[in-house]
């Protein structure tokens, strides 16, 4: 356990740890273990604003570009995201909580025998020879072919891998998945090592939010749930801890909060909403003193923040936030600030003109950013 460690403290092993100097994107994702992903490209996508701060010369869609050459996989962990290769060991042979029954089982097996010659499959092909599985109900509404939907709980079940994306779709391919020893010991290593994985990208977290955490890995470990929840349990004999202002924080053990290098710069970075800096809303309550709301699924009028309201973090500061758009290829910008105002330090202004034209050139790789802009 640290002694006298501060808020401030954990608010700068925070930022430090996480915005580390950047990496060129297989380290950067392997460095960060999980980036989530997100279709919503308000005006980028979840995982490239992420990578963003972490990936040199990073434009938007390269990971999308490289994926093929990364040694990376679309899975779940936490959420829906990208994760080394290697963590496929973890998270696999998958055991979902809802077993199908025997019509799915069989219409799944005809579609994996169906993959596999082919080689590797788009939604669209599946879909033309296999209508006869008919239509169901869209995740966010409408509907969309049986054959679609089954592809993606296959792929959630391990019997598939995303093998690229053509147009933002997925293309699938068949996948095995080598036999792993289940016996108590190998299961709670394999537990400890996703715990693990969730504090090595969130911390330091408190107590509550590390719970939280763990129960979302019955998304990408629904098999693991009663061992990962034991690993919650003896949290403070494996990981770094104190108690600050009441509550419990935990931090890999091989870190001290407390170290007088940690010193963000004074950059100003526009953070996605799900930028691990960001995501624990209760941590970001915590250390910045105010309430930060995702409100892009909020009907317009209830809205006090914006469609897609980016944190905006300057040093150690997070005086607010920005919405960004693209107008006839151009970034147009709106502020908010918890105070009312920006920031009356001319530093302040100049880290974020620098912040919005590093913006400029990181959406060029959509393609829709004029130049010169």
């Amino acid at each position: 356990m640290v002694a006298a460690l501060t808020l401030d403290a954990l608010r700068r092993h925070a930022i430090s740890r996480s915005l580390f100097k950047p990496l060129s994107l297989p380290a950067a994702v392997r460095r960060l273990g999980f980036v989530q992903a997100d279709p919503m490209r308000a005006p980028a996508r979840a995982q490239d604003l992420i990578l963003h701060q972490r990936v040199r010369d990073y434009r938007a869609g390269d990971l999308e570009r490289r994926y093929e050459r990364l040694g990376l996989e679309e899975d779940a962990f936490v959420n829906y995201g990208f994760v080394p290769r290697e963590m496929l060991a973890l998270l696999h042979p998958r055991t979902p909580r809802q077993a199908w029954d025997a019509a799915t089982t069989r219409r799944a097996r005809e579609l994996l025998a169906f993959v596999r010659e082919r080689g590797s499959v788009h939604p669209r092909e599946v879909g033309e020879v296999f209508a006869h599985h008919g239509r169901v109900a869209g995740y966010w509404g409408g509907d969309l072919n049986a054959s679609t939907r089954l592809l993606d709980h296959m792929h959630h079940r391990g019997w598939l891998r995303v093998r690229r994306r053509e147009g933002g779709m997925r293309v699938y391919e068949a996948m095995d998945h080598p036999p792993q020893d289940d016996s108590p010991v190998a299961r709670r290593a394999r537990a400890e090592a996703l715990v693990d994985a969730i504090v090595h990208l969130y911390a330091p977290l408190p107590a509550p939010s590390l719970g939280y955490l763990v129960t979302l890995l019955r998304y990408g470990a629904p098999h693991l749930v009663a061992e990962t929840r034991a690993v919650v349990k003896a949290a403070r004999t494996r990981y770094g801890h104190a108690v600050v202002d009441g509550t419990v924080w935990f931090w890999p053990a091989d870190e001290n909060p407390a170290s007088r290098r940690l010193r963000p710069d004074d950059t100003v970075r526009l953070l996605a909403p799900f930028d691990p800096v960001v995501w624990d809303r209760r941590r970001f309550e915590i250390l910045w003193g105010w309430a930060y709301r995702f409100e892009a699924y909020v009907p317009a009028p209830r809205r006090t923040m914006g469609h897609y309201a980016l944190p905006l973090l300057w040093g150690e500061q997070m005086p607010g936030w920005a919405n960004l758009r693209l107008e006839r290829g151009r970034l147009v910008h709106a502020l908010g600030f918890v105070s009312g105002r920006a920031p009356r330090d001319p530093a302040f202004k100049r880290a974020l003109d620098e912040a919005l034209a590093r913006f400029e050139d990181f959406l060029a790789g959509y393609g829709r950013v004029a130049p010169g802009a």
